[in-house]
């Protein structure tokens, strides 16, 4: 593996570990929303998408940075 791809890799990792934190924050949030009896459903599903968004970046990323299984 050359320099080059070590430095992609941790690159990857780096950010897939600010996507996770990210992740982690924001279903906190939501979870305190709805809490709220107020709460703003508009709001909330943007936040609901973002996090989903989120999740799907992360499995994309955990799929670039776990190398392959051999069969």
């Amino acid at each position: 593996m050359s320099n080059r791809d070590t430095l992609e890799r941790q690159e990857l990792a780096e950010l897939l570990e600010r996507l996770q934190k990210e992740h982690a924050e924001l279903d906190q949030e939501v979870a305190e929303a709805s809490e709220l009896p107020a709460a703003d459903q508009l709001y909330l599903g943007r936040m609901k998408r973002r996090k989903l968004r989120l999740k799907d970046m992360i499995m994309q990323l955990r799929s670039d940075v776990v190398p392959d299984m051999p069969a």
